[in-house]
């Protein structure tokens, strides 16, 4: 038997359960969608479920104010859980804390049905967040450390794309309990916990992950702001917390921009929430749309340039699009373009972050750098919360400035398969001619 300094992990050579690429992605990806699915239920019903609690008119301020405040804590939740559930997965393995993860977001999105103040929703959005936002580091790196490197802009393309799955489920769920007390939806966010049924016998730990605990010692966290690591920790901290911005400008605001136009203030609550449902169905499948052409996009130009393209892109709709009031279907067409560029740039960030950070340091690095971002995105949906949701996308679009900017000085990574090292040299006494481009 072999002793794993940096883990509980022993097993012989010949006890290693073989490697199915095909199975560690497709749980990622069921990952991905129900982690869609518990994230964004909220913001679905916010108004009307928020209202409810405080007793008030969806129309209240205070009820805004208190439904921001959810989902800014919300997004604090998802930053700690990524750091959180990012350390855990270097150290325990990307199966076993997928596996948490999953669990700890479907119970606590399961139990926001039997909130009975704001502010109990508010503390089981937070213990949520903190599943939904590891979930992305443990899954995002045990595909990158088990699928060939040369289908990786597609297959992050196809990963991102599970998440905006689950915001067509999370859509289809609300749309189908309309009529009814909004808290029901959360019900149905408890049906992931099953999948981890699955993924704990069909799913081992990636061997590279496994021979690494077996021979190195957990790095310290600090490593994260070492002289080795530290440009890149800044670099993929700087682009996703502006990304992150832009993405929960319109994952959150859209379905207020809607409910708040005077045009909506007549409508039946039935047909407006239909209505936002079907919003949300259309802008989703564009931003799928979006991940696929980002995906095209970095593997034909390179990572670098195809960042700064979509940036490009959304700062133009953001500014443009939202600088002046418009109509319901201009501003859901102005939504639609938003969602392809900025939500559509994500699509490469599950591939491209993990391999930038070492093996035992891969879950921590883009768990934290990736889920941190939140934060400002957070501080950002508070602000908005007490403005008009129109002037909150056109003031955010500015963002893209120095998100473009930061791109400029990206790493590439290498696309073949043969290329691709299992372990950053910075951390390893063998040299290598596949560290990342700057």
């Amino acid at each position: 038997m072999s002793t794993t300094p940096g883990s509980s992990v022993t097993a012989t050579a010949a006890e290693k359960p073989k490697q199915r690429p095909g199975l560690a992605f497709l749980a990622a990806w069921l990952g991905w969608a129900f982690d869609g699915l518990d994230g964004f239920l909220y913001t679905l019903v916010a108004l009307p479920f928020v209202a409810q609690l405080m007793g008030l008119q969806p129309t209240d301020p205070q009820v805004s104010q208190k439904a921001a405040i959810i989902q800014a804590v919300f997004l604090v939740g998802w930053a700690f859980g990524g750091a959180f559930f990012g350390r855990i997965g270097d150290k325990l393995g990307r199966t076993k804390t997928l596996n948490l993860t999953i669990l700890t977001y479907a119970i606590f999105t399961g139990l926001s049905a039997l909130a009975g103040q704001w502010w109990h929703l508010l503390i089981l959005r937070f213990l949520a967040a903190l599943g939904i936002g590891g979930e992305w580091a443990a899954g995002s790196a045990l595909v990158s450390e088990t699928l060939p490197p040369k289908y990786r802009h597609w297959a992050s393309a196809l990963l991102q794309s599970g998440y905006m799955t689950g915001m067509l489920l999370a859509a289809q769920t609300v749309n189908l309990f309309r009529g009814m007390d909004p808290r029901w939806v959360f019900v149905v966010g408890v049906v992931p916990a099953l999948l981890t049924l699955w993924i704990r016998k069909a799913v081992p730990e990636p061997e590279e992950w496994a021979n690494e605990a077996s021979k190195r010692e957990l790095p310290k966290l600090s490593a994260l702001f070492g002289p080795e690591v530290r440009k890149t920790t800044w670099q993929v901290l700087g682009l996703s917390s502006i990304c992150l911005c832009g993405a929960w400008t319109i994952l959150y605001f859209a379905a207020q921009l809607v409910r708040k136009h005077p045009d909506a203030a007549t409508m039946n609550p039935s047909n407006l929430t239909a209505m936002v449902s079907g919003m949300v169905t259309v802008y989703t499948l564009w931003n799928i749309v979006g991940n696929f052409a980002a995906a095209g996009l970095t593997k034909w130009i390179g990572y670098r340039k195809g960042f700064v393209v979509m940036l490009a892109a959304a700062l133009v709709v953001f500014i443009y699009g939202f600088s002046v009031p418009r109509s319901i279907p201009e501003s859901q067409m102005w939504i639609n373009a938003a969602a392809f560029f900025g939500l559509g740039v994500f699509a490469s960030f599950p591939l491209y972050f993990p391999p930038l950070f070492p093996t035992l340091l891969r879950t921590t690095g883009a768990g934290f750098c990736y889920n941190a971002g939140r934060l400002v995105a957070a501080g950002g949906t508070l602000y908005a919360g007490t403005i008009d949701p129109g002037k909150a996308f056109y003031f955010v679009g500015f963002l893209y400035i120095p998100a473009i900017l930061i791109a400029m000085t990206m790493p590439e990574l290498p696309t073949k398969e043969e290329e691709m090292p299992s372990e950053n040299p910075h951390f390893s006494t063998a040299t290598s001619p596949t560290t990342p481009v700057n």
